[in-house]
């Protein structure tokens, strides 16, 4: 989902929220991320006179997508076509790019399948069985706290996706939902061959840019189309959703199948306190700094500008997602209200006699308290914001596979366990092209906020930076490794330790200095932190099932859920806000100057257009960051529209849903279809969207 900074009417909306418009789940809202397993088809039923079965609920399952680095998608024809977003196939489209050939600005169509462009790093994942292993895992952690409850659920989790995962073709993971509350292991089809077909110019994909972003009315064509391969042939896809031939129509029944990333809204109060107080300001912070250094160094030039697009659209876009999470934690009422939610659990707890379960909250406290004393420690060295940029990553990464490789399976960091190898593989060995300049600001950044975080006197920032100035370092660092070399990162991957201990690499040995204190933090985070945390929410968790079963549906885990709603606008200051806009809106709305400059193809197309074609639309659907890409499907399971973002009122969405004003937007089907055929003469798509086979047919 793209974010937008908030204006006056957020406060206003804020205001008007009520304890059980944000914590109530009611029967006849459209709240709520089921999983796959646990939907709720007779709420459904009720309000919507359909209800699903279970080949239903096995075709939107297999006909959902995930891309592993962060994003929704769907199959969307028998030949391994793959649907989801400009903003999430960004990364893979700047990749392919080269100096003279930008591919975002001036967008990519392959005519023929051998015309298709691989993408370097993209993962697709297919969810294929989820089981439940919440039984297996407490057994092994119950009785357990501290150190011995940190290492077992580490172990139990690697033994359990080591057996799922009988080959690199498929990815498993133990989700947490209900944050402990119960444990499910989702098994994955994984594609890493993923090639390009098509993505629009990035001008009409975020069309009115910031000004429009996180608004409503929009016309974008947030839209891309890649393919999975599997032994360098399109792979079949037999479970997709083709497309409707009418699309979204007002009050129709829609759901959207993706992957949620993150919500907090079973989240304590002192948990969402620690979030206000500690968390997003640092974040905030540190995105502002960094978007501000991308700017500039986009004015530069031509090709600092190209190189550097990606990496300032996600800085922006993550800016702007917590800046409106933030301010919901700012409003006067949200947190008495939480606090008001929470008072009855509390209550239910305190008597509980069953272990730990009277102290839950309490731990929760114990645990933050914790955490605040070792955030700037953790973020800086384990989660690496202290050495910004991918080349660190690729050396750590090489030198713990070093290290944690030869032991067993269970007692390895999780990253590194057999089920992760196939991904650590395709990250440490991506051809994607690195820039020395772009990352001698961006570690040049991180090690600057290193030093201003721990200080000047800090011992681990003098054995980093000795006397040497943050940009000093940081360009010695990147002009010197020889990490850049894709060999090179073979060589030592395959290798193994004895080959990485002989290596002479100045970031490995930056990684080297850095890995006993990152390990130190990393184990005390596991051990007083997380751990204690699990525990707790589980206590909570267990608490809540008894009172209303399995009627809540968990906080987002970024696993495959659906939420259910309809086509419906809402009212905005008194005043009716329609649900579509059309194609001939966009012409309306072109100025000729960014944001709101139309591409060339589309000024030149207009004449063949037909302008009352509907563009975006909006529902009821409940979303969050990492549905960008989900598809909005009928009951007939059939496309009608494209998830690329959310209106201003869902700006909260992490704490809390209001279906009045809380929309998702998407991209009309119609629109997707009429461009592909009379703007970019892209009939070899349409055709396949259609239910036909073009797969290797060149446009006419």
């Amino acid at each position: 989902m793209r974010t937008l900074p908030l204006t006056h009417r957020v406060y206003a909306w804020l205001s008007l929220l009520g304890v059980w418009g944000l914590f109530v789940t009611s029967a006849h809202a459209d709240e709520g991320m089921w999983t796959m397993n646990n939907l709720p088809v007779d709420r459904i039923a009720q309000k919507y006179g359909f209800k699903p079965d279970q080949a239903w609920i096995d075709k939107v399952q297999l006909g959902s997508a995930r891309l592993a680095q962060g994003c929704s998608a769907s199959f969307v024809s028998p030949n391994g076509l793959v649907m989801t977003n400009h903003h999430c196939a960004h990364a893979c489209i700047e990749q392919l790019s080269q100096k003279g050939q930008d591919l975002v600005a001036n967008g990519f169509y392959a005519p023929s399948a051998t015309a298709e462009k691989k993408c370097p790093a993209l993962e697709v994942n297919q969810l294929v069985t989820i089981t439940d292993v919440t039984e297996t895992m407490r057994k092994a952690l119950t009785g357990k706290t501290g150190a011995a409850f940190s290492d077992a659920k580490k172990a139990e989790q690697a033994k359990l996706t080591k057996a799922c995962a009988t080959s690199d073709d498929l990815r498993c993971e133990v989700v947490e939902l209900y944050h402990g509350g119960r444990y499910n292991l989702y098994q994955y089809k994984r594609y890493q061959d993923v090639r390009l077909v098509f993505a629009p110019e990035l001008a009409i994909a975020f069309f009115g840019g910031d000004p429009d972003n996180f608004n409503f009315p929009r016309y974008d064509l947030d839209v891309a189309f890649v393919r999975i391969y599997a032994n360098d042939k399109p792979a079949s896809t037999p479970n997709y959703f083709p497309f409707s031939a009418a699309g979204a129509q007002e009050n129709e029944l829609t759901f959207v199948s993706g992957n949620p990333g993150h919500t907090s809204r079973e989240y304590s109060v002192a948990e969402l306190l620690f979030e206000r107080r500690v968390r997003l300001p640092r974040r905030l912070f540190g995105l502002s700094e960094m978007r501000g250094q991308l700017t500039e160094f986009a004015r530069r030039g031509a090709e600092q500008k190209r190189v550097s697009k990606t990496h300032l659209f996600y800085v922006e876009n993550s800016f702007k997602g917590l800046k409106g999470r933030e301010m919901a934690l700012l409003s006067p009422k949200l947190i008495p209200e939480k606090r008001a939610a929470e008072k009855v659990l509390r209550q239910k707890l305190a008597s509980d006699k069953r272990p730990g379960f009277s102290k839950a909250y309490e731990s929760i406290d114990k645990a933050l308290e914790v955490y605040s004393n070792i955030y700037d420690s953790y973020e800086l060295f384990e989660k690496g914001r202290a050495f910004e940029g991918d080349l660190f990553g690729i050396a750590r990464t090489l030198l713990r596979a070093a290290e944690e490789l030869p032991k067993p399976n269970e007692t390895r960091l999780k990253e590194y366990t057999d089920a992760a190898l196939p991904q650590l593989r395709q990250t440490v060995l991506s051809p994607a092209p690195i820039y020395d300049d772009l990352a001698i600001l961006e570690l040049t950044f991180g090690l600057t906020k290193l030093r201003e975080h721990l200080g000047f006197d800090d011992p681990r920032v003098r054995a980093i930076l000795g006397k040497k100035a943050p940009a000093t370092l940081a360009a010695e660092l990147v002009r010197g490794t020889k990490l850049k070399n894709l060999a090179v990162r073979k060589q030592l991957l395959e290798g193994g330790k004895a080959a990485v201990d002989a290596f002479k690499d100045p970031l490995l040995e930056l990684a080297r200095t850095i890995d006993s204190d990152a390990r130190a933090v990393r184990k005390r985070y596991e051990e007083e932190v997380d751990g204690p945390l699990t525990q707790a929410h589980e206590a909570i968790a267990t608490v809540r099932f008894e009172t209303h079963g399995t009627s809540l549906y968990p906080d987002a885990t970024f696993t495959l859920r659906l939420s259910y709603g309809a086509v419906r606008g809402w009212t905005e200051n008194g005043k009716p806000v329609a649900p579509f806009t059309t194609m001939g809106g966009a012409f309306d709305r072109h100025t000729g100057e960014d944001p709101f400059a139309l591409p060339q193809r589309w000024l030149t197309a207009k004449p063949r257009l037909a302008l009352d074609t509907r563009m975006n639309f909006a529902t009821t659907n409940d979303i969050i960051g990492g549905n960008s890409g989900s598809p909005v499907i009928n009951k007939h399971a059939q496309i009608v529209g494209l998830v690329f973002d959310g209106n201003i009122h869902s700006l909260g969405g992490d704490y809390f849903f209001d279906e009045k004003v809380n929309r998702t937007v998407a991209v009309h089907s119609s629109a997707i279809v009429e461009a592909l055929q009379k703007i970019y003469a892209a009939e070899r798509i349409a055709q396949e969207l259609r239910g036909g086979s073009a797969v290797g047919a060149a446009a006419p």
